[in-house]
């Protein structure tokens, strides 16, 4: 991919969703909702304000972002489908937590 976002943009690639639910039900795809988190693959060198300074972006690359279902403009690249997001668009960030467990 060589998309890079100008602005305060960032370039998201969409986590889907879960087929089933915790109780073994299979969601079809007419009822899944638009992915509403993802992956950050580019970001932008941020905004500026109004006196021409650079303001820089709370996010990096791998951030695993949630945003507003309807947000951004949705692009297609080489075959890949990408979200393109302010970053006003974004509500959060998952963090990743380790399952290791320290030893005693």
């Amino acid at each position: 991919m060589n998309i890079k976002p100008l602005g305060d943009r960032i370039v998201v690639e969409a986590l889907e969703q879960e087929d089933k639910t915790a109780g073994g039900i299979i969601i079809p795809d007419t009822a899944k909702e638009k992915p509403r988190q993802g992956k950050v693959l580019a970001v932008g060198p941020g905004a500026k304000d109004e006196n021409g300074k650079r303001i820089p972006m709370d996010l990096e690359v791998g951030d695993i972002v949630l945003f507003t279902q309807w947000a951004g403009s949705d692009i297609k690249v080489d075959g890949k489908e990408y979200k393109v997001l302010k970053e006003s668009d974004v509500i959060g960030t998952i963090e990743q937590t380790s399952s290791k467990k320290k030893a005693a």
